[in-house]
C-alpha cells in the first residue's frame, strides 16, 4: 500500500486509521499507486516520456482512468504534463532535494513543539508500528515499502501538531526527499540503519524534552541524503568553512 494510502484512511489529529476494504480504492488510485512506485525507484527515468497508450495496455483499463492517475501524480510533482508533448517523469535535481529538505526541516522541527503537548501512549504506538513496519520492509530488502512506512512516521508525528493547512507541504517534501534518497543512494547501503535513525525521536518525545526531540528531528532530517555537514549553514558560512 502506497503512503497516500496510508494517507487516505488517516483521520483525527493522531492519524487513526478507518476501516476499509482495499477493494473500496478507485482503479486510477491503484494504478497511481504503481506508477508512484516506478518513479520512486527509478524503473521510470527522470525525464522519461509516459505514453498514456502503453499504460492503458499494462493495466488493461481505459486511457481517461490513466489520465485520472497521472492528475494525482502530477499534484504530487512526480510528472509534468505538457500541452501538446505529452507527459514525462519530473526530473529530481540536487537543488530541488535540498531546497524541500530545508522547507521540511523548518516544518517538522517548528511543528514537534506542538506535537509534544499531544504526545501520549496512542501516537507513540502509532509511530511504533510504523518503525517495525520499517524493519520489517528492511529485513525483506524493500526499500519501497520502507519508504511508504518511513513517510507515515513522520505524517503520523505531525498530524498531532494539529496543521492540517500545512501537512499536505510536508507529505510532498517527504515524497521527494525519498525519491532523490532512493536514487542516488548506495546499493548496498543499510536499510535496517536507515530504520533505526528513527529511535532517537521516539525517546526523546517520550522523554518530553523539547530541546532534545527538536535536534533529533533535525539531525535526521539534515542527513536523509549526503548532502554534507553544512545544509543548514548560510552561503556566508559555506564560504568562510571553505577557507
Amino acid at each position: 500500500m502506497a503512503a497516500e494510502s496510508f494517507d487516505n484512511q488517516k483521520s483525527g489529529k493522531t492519524g487513526r486509521t478507518r476501516p476499509q476494504m482495499r477493494r473500496a480504492v478507485k482503479r486510477s488510485h491503484l494504478i497511481f499507486e504503481e506508477i508512484q512506485k516506478d518513479i520512486m525507484l527509478g524503473h521510470l527515468p527522470p525525464g522519461g516520456a509516459i505514453l498514456e497508450l502503453e499504460l492503458a495496455d499494462r493495466f488493461e483499463c481505459s486511457q481517461s482512468t490513466i489520465r485520472e492517475a497521472l492528475m494525482f501524480l502530477q499534484t504530487d510533482g512526480l510528472v509534468e504534463r505538457l500541452s501538446h508533448r505529452g507527459t514525462f517523469v519530473a526530473d529530481s535535481r540536487i537543488e530541488d532535494a535540498r531546497e524541500l529538505i530545508l522547507i521540511r526541516h523548518d516544518i517538522e522541527c517548528r511543528g514537534v513543539v506542538r506535537v509534544l503537548n499531544r504526545f501520549g501512549p496512542l501516537l507513540r504506538k502509532e509511530l511504533e508500528t510504523d518503525l517495525n513496519g520499517m524493519r520489517a520492509a528492511a529485513r525483506d530488502g524493500d526499500e519501497y515499502q520502507l519508504s511508504l512506512h518511513d513517510r507515515s512516521f513522520h505524517l503520523n508525528l505531525y498530524n498531532a501538531a494539529d496543521m492540517p493547512t500545512v501537512r499536505p507541504i510536508l507529505r510532498r517534501c517527504l515524497i521527494h526527499n525519498h525519491r532523490y534518497k532512493i536514487l542516488n543512494s548506495e546499493p548496498s547501503r543499510g536499510l535496517l540503519d536507515t530504520a533505526e535513525r528513527h529511535v532517537a525521536i521516539l525517546d526523546a518525545l517520550a522523554a518530553g524534552d523539547e530541546e532534545r526531540a527538536v535536534a533529533a528531528l533535525s539531525h535526521h532530517i539534515t542527513t536523509i541524503v549526503d548532502f554534507g555537514p553544512s545544509i543548514l549553514a548560510s552561503d556566508t558560512e559555506k564560504g568562510e568553512a571553505k577557507r
